[in-house]
């Protein structure tokens, strides 16, 4: 394994077998690798996989075959020594209502058998920004403050890879911003940090790099830019003062849809077209152009491409 490898996963396979016997394959010989220091989205429809395999990690689920190396320690040979170099940050919130951040980062250091001078539990929660909260009530605190405490709680024994599971599930716009500023803030410092989401703005906005998988399978594994370039289709919404039907005969492949409210929308391949082209067969029509908006695509739509086939 080579040192800039985070995390490097070969023919990773999990088969469940349902009350009836019958066999689901929840990963289907997965293989992928995490950089040193990148933002690594694993992306997915609910169902995929991506929880069976951050569960793996976590040691919470056994795989049936395939090896998993984290920071260079095989899961099989070192499973402690994967698991601290690991910290895992829920979807769901778990804390004790009754006891403050401070003590939940305390007990938590116990836990993992830190002794109490190697403690760093005011640097975290500075870096988290709940040292004003070190000592409220963990019930007290709002949805996006325990949050960032499961992520404060997942650093305490100071992994070099924090994974994020759904990290925004139920956060509200701002909140977001701030954790994903808080995560950016992290991986500057050197952590990296693995991501699930379905969201796919989410994984656009954070990830250097990401792997979509469907049903266990890997689908693809690029970087979020080529994934965004590899988009063959684009679009362009017209606003005209009166809709007149283009010729159909004369579309050369380029679709034109007709809205109620006097819009056209004309979707085609980036490759074969010039956007000139296209206003072209718009006015060639009569039509008085008002206004005009594109649409380059986003990961959404790579991602629909890809789970479709």
């Amino acid at each position: 394994m080579n040192k800039n490898n985070a995390l490097k996963v070969e023919k990773l396979t999990k088969i469940y077998l349902t009350k009836s016997s019958n066999q689901v394959v929840a990963l289907n010989n997965l293989n992928l690798e995490v950089k040193e220091g990148e933002i690594f989205g694993l992306l997915g429809p609910n169902g995929a996989g991506k929880t069976t395999f951050l569960n793996i990690l976590a040691g919470t689920v056994i795989k049936n075959s395939g090896n998993v190396n984290v920071w260079g320690y095989d899961l099989d040979k070192n499973p402690r020594q994967v698991r601290s170099s690991i910290g895992i940050v829920p979807q769901e919130v778990n804390l004790d209502a009754f006891f403050s951040p401070k003590n939940i980062l305390e007990l938590q250091a116990g836990l993992y058998g830190i002794a109490k001078k190697d403690r760093i539990t005011d640097t975290i929660l500075k870096i988290v920004s709940l040292e004003k909260q070190a000592d409220s009530y963990a019930r007290s605190l709002s949805g996006g403050m325990k949050r960032r405490l499961l992520i404060a709680k997942a650093m305490v024994h100071r992994p070099p890879i924090l994974v994020l599971d759904e990290p925004t599930a139920g956060v509200d716009v701002e909140l977001r911003q701030n954790l994903w500023a808080n995560v950016k803030a992290l991986n500057k410092q050197g952590v990296t940090i693995i991501l699930t989401t379905h969201l796919m703005y989410e994984a656009e906005e954070m990830c250097n790099r990401i792997a979509i998988i469907n049903k266990g399978n890997l689908i693809k594994i690029d970087t979020t830019k080529n994934l965004l370039d590899s988009i063959k289709n684009k679009k362009i919404i017209f606003k005209v003062e009166k809709i007149n039907i283009i010729n159909s005969n004369d579309l050369n492949g380029i679709k034109f849809t007709y809205n109620k409210n006097n819009e056209i929308i004309a979707v085609y391949e980036k490759r074969k077209h010039k956007i000139d082209e296209i206003i072209n067969k718009v006015k060639e029509a009569g039509m008085e152009i008002l206004d005009i908006s594109t649409d380059e695509g986003n990961l959404e739509d790579v991602f629909i491409d890809l789970t479709k086939s």
